[in-house]
């Protein structure tokens, strides 16, 4: 038991190896490729957002703007504008995803609280409209359809990655990019002012800090990593749905935070995984499966606010703290 507390504690404290290791493996343990991928693309989202929730304590109710904004602008740039370079669709998906958050965060962030996930609501419904009514670029209600998955062009070879085994390899790489990335800003000065700014944000204004300023870097960041995330699935699909604008597809990210545990390193993809493993097994044998994933978060959210990670994390912590030597003797 100690050995297996050991254990936690080492994955806990070196989390993007123990990632690397965990997705490495992860394919060959699943029922097929493409849930891998998924699990991957989607836990990337859900630690984008966690970086805006879980880390600086801001909660968007809009987070599949740029989200959609990613994966619209890279299919766009393959189907409609015959990019030929993966690496340049990718990048103007990117490019889409930051300007949508550079002026959402503009205007957001000038309310707090309610308000503000409000406008970031209105912000992603706005665009899912514009998407919806501008069948002739975007597909509407269909989608845009047609994306062509080119060769990855590396060192001068072409590789192509049509197998869905070898766009998990592709995509697990950028992921893991990604999370080295978030770790080393969680780990910067900039990571500590973040959660100072959660934590207590007058406080933090107090010591000197700008907090608009450090909230707007957050929500710009995290707005970059959803977009990375939407082109990935944009690229895995070929197809992207007008529904990935759609305020559903935000109230997923939320929920996959929550289950898994918000403000923890691990917790978006623990909770990526629990919920498309549930997504998968429960629509086979039932058509109303929303309402159990409901029934089961709720659970959660009352039982055990830490979500799945957070609260196992805890367990592991407070089981390996010190005992009193001697029970106290009742008076």
């Amino acid at each position: 038991m100690r050995a297996w507390r050991a254990f936690v504690r080492w994955v806990a404290t070196h989390p993007v190896t123990s990632l690397v290791v965990f997705f490495a493996v992860f394919p060959f343990i699943v029922p097929h490729t493409s849930l891998a991928t998924q699990v991957l693309t989607y836990g990337l989202f859900a630690l984008g957002f966690n970086l805006l929730y879980g880390y600086t304590g801001i909660l968007s109710f809009g987070h599949a703007a740029y989200y959609g904004l990613g994966a619209y602008g890279t299919g766009l740039a393959l189907a409609k504008l015959k990019i030929a370079s993966l690496w340049g669709a990718i990048g103007i998906g990117l490019g889409a995803a930051i300007i949508g958050g550079v002026i959402a965060g503009f205007f957001c962030l000038r309310r707090r609280g309610i308000y503000f996930a409000m406008l970031t609501l209105a912000f992603a419904q706005m665009l899912y409209f514009i998407a919806f009514h501008l069948a002739d670029i975007t597909g509407g209600d269909d989608g845009l359809r047609g994306i062509p998955l080119h060769p990855l062009g590396l060192f001068g070879t072409s590789v192509s990655i049509r197998s869905p085994f070898a766009f998990y390899v592709f995509a697990f790489v950028l992921v893991s990019l990604a999370v080295a990335a978030l770790k080393r800003i969680l780990d910067s000065p900039f990571g500590a002012v973040l959660q100072a700014i959660r934590e207590n944000p007058e406080r933090a204004a107090a010591c000197g800090y700008d907090v608009n300023r450090i909230k707007f870097v957050s929500f710009v960041f995290s707005a970059f990593f959803a977009g990375l995330a939407g082109a990935l699935e944009a690229l895995r699909l070929t197809v992207v749905p007008v529904e990935a604008l759609y305020w559903s597809t935000s109230g997923q990210v939320v929920i996959m935070t929550l289950l898994g545990g918000a403000g923890t390193f691990f917790g978006p993809f623990v909770g990526a995984l629990t919920f498309l493993l549930l997504e998968e097994r429960l629509s086979r044998l039932i058509e109303w499966w929303p309402i159990v994933v409901g029934a089961i978060f709720m659970t959660f959210v009352l039982f055990l606010p830490k979500g799945i990670w957070g609260s196992f994390l805890a367990w592991v912590v407070r089981d390996a703290s010190p005992k009193p030597p001697y029970a106290p003797v009742p008076e």
